[in-house]
């Protein structure tokens, strides 16, 4: 991981897409932007709930069919419970949040990358000799009395010997992660009203390039495919088709993530989000106003091959080159008073100001407010930290987090456009919501909502950080495999 913010590359294939993007003076990030084909198990499951992970940041380094999303809206009719954990730390500061899974039994402890651009959830095997030293030890298999290897079957890919199914995810700027699929329970903590269920993951046996040097053990797939935890537990119908995550603001940090169903607030803002049209979670964005003035822009230039990509695993946002363009001079217009300064690297061209203050409470008073609105009308207001970051070596000095995404037309948004935004990823329905709101203290409005339950004694560990009790000791026998062959062509 490098340094500065500019240049931004996708690549879409049949195989696997991937971003490679680059962040702030602190870091460079590659995201993953992808799919994946690869082939799982599903097991039965029980009672619907909800869970809220917790989300800790690292301070180190397709289409499916209509009728399958159509039929799993009818699958849930239980009410749903919370459970409530919270998420730390800062997006911008090195470029990912992690969560904690459990997997395994007894329990083994990994920190992954939340990324709703992946549809594989994947750790470091003890097997694997080319992978880097991570936050966690490697996932042992020998030692888990649960786990079982997904063998060969007619829809997978299979190894040399026609034992085992095998994945592989490649990604743009020549990272990749390849290994074996297998079956074990994922615990989500002590905190989790959801019992530990199993489920199917990539047994890492090989990482190269940014996956091998980062500090998380590896990435948790919240996209949509049948390998993605998400769909698991939804097919075990143990949860709703539904997800929410919450990034708290600029030097704060903090919020959560819940996995299930929650009440929407009665003006949480919602846009269509057509899974049958692309992989990825994209919204119907149609407009850009700046200061209450809307762009000069035919709206179908957020309407290209996806539409408008919501990814939770790309920090910043990309706009194509002509919406980038007006967007810039709309800006440069309403800060005139500020001073134009060189950014963080002088190696890219990004855009900062100085001038505005270190209070980053009182950014609106130099920066215009922005205004997304969707093809239903609806509006979702961003203010200044949802498109700006610290200059990182100027006190009081601002860049712009949204840049000119090279020459391709794809409007991809990361997590700078949703800090302060509870956002509702609303499968079942087909949509996805908006809701601003402080996420720093959402940990503690959930805390007085519903007490979660209590340490057990004599422990000094956070609760956040705690294994959970133990899986059953039996694994279900595994049912029908079936893969998930998922093209991002159109």
């Amino acid at each position: 991981m490098m340094a500065s913010v500019f240049s931004f590359a996708i690549v879409f294939s049949a195989v696997a897409v991937a971003v490679s993007v680059s962040v702030s003076a602190v870091a460079r990030v590659s995201i993953p932007f992808h799919q994946d084909s690869v082939s799982f198990v599903n097991s039965s499951g029980n009672n619907g709930t909800t869970m809220i992970l917790p989300l800790f940041f690292n301070n180190h380094n397709h289409h499916r069919r209509k009728e399958h999303f159509h039929t799993r809206r009818h699958l849930h009719t239980r009410s749903t419970r919370n459970a409530r954990m919270p998420l730390h730390d800062d997006l911008l500061l090195n470029g990912y949040y992690t969560t904690r899974l459990w997997i395994g039994t007894p329990p083994q402890r990994f920190a992954l990358i939340v990324d709703t651009g992946s549809t594989v959830t994947y750790v470091p095997c003890s097997t694997c000799e080319r992978c880097g030293k991570h936050q966690d030890p490697k996932f042992q298999p020998e030692l888990s009395s649960t786990y079982q290897p997904v063998k060969c079957n007619i829809d997978c890919t299979c190894d040399r010997d026609r034992e085992q199914c095998i994945y592989e995810r490649q990604y743009a700027e020549m990272s990749s992660s390849s290994g074996v699929l297998g079956e074990d329970i994922v615990s989500f903590g002590n905190q989790s009203e959801l019992e530990p269920q199993r489920a199917v993951f990539g047994c890492e046996n090989m990482e190269t390039g940014d996956l091998y040097s980062q500090h998380a053990d590896g990435i948790m797939g919240l996209g949509r495919g049948d390998l993605s935890i998400v769909d698991q537990l939804v097919d075990k119908v143990v949860i709703r088709d539904s997800f929410s995550l919450c990034y708290g603001g600029m030097d704060v940090g903090g919020g959560a993530m819940v996995l299930g169903g929650i009440s929407p607030p009665a003006d949480m803002v919602f846009t269509p989000s057509d899974p049958v049209r692309s992989p990825y979670y994209n919204i119907e964005l149609r407009e850009i106003h700046v200061a209450g003035k809307k762009l000069p822009l035919n709206p179908r230039v957020f309407d290209v091959k996806h539409g408008t990509v919501l990814d939770s695993g790309t920090t910043y946002a990309y706009l194509p080159e002509v919406a980038f363009g007006a967007f810039k001079e709309a800006i440069f217009k309403e800060v005139h008073s500020l001073k134009r300064i060189q950014g963080p690297d002088p190696n890219y061209k990004d855009i900062c100001f100085s001038g505005a203050g270190s209070d980053a409470s009182q950014l609106s008073k130099a920066f215009p407010s922005v205004e997304m609105v969707f093809a239903n009308g609806q509006k979702l207001l961003l203010s200044p930290e949802n498109y700006l970051f610290r200059h990182s070596k100027v006190r009081g000095s601002y860049c712009l987090g949204i840049f000119q995404n090279g020459k391709d037309p794809t409007t991809l948004l990361g997590g700078i456009i949703v800090r302060n935004t509870l956002v509702t990823y609303d499968r079942e329905h087909e949509k996805i919501g908006f809701w601003k709101t402080n996420c720093s203290e959402l940990w503690d409005r959930l805390q007085v909502s519903s007490a979660p339950p209590p340490l057990p004694s004599g422990t000094n560990d956070m609760g956040t950080d705690m294994a959970p009790v133990l899986a059953p000791s039996e694994p279900p026998l595994p049912k029908t495999t079936g893969q998930s062959t998922e093209s991002t062509d159109d």
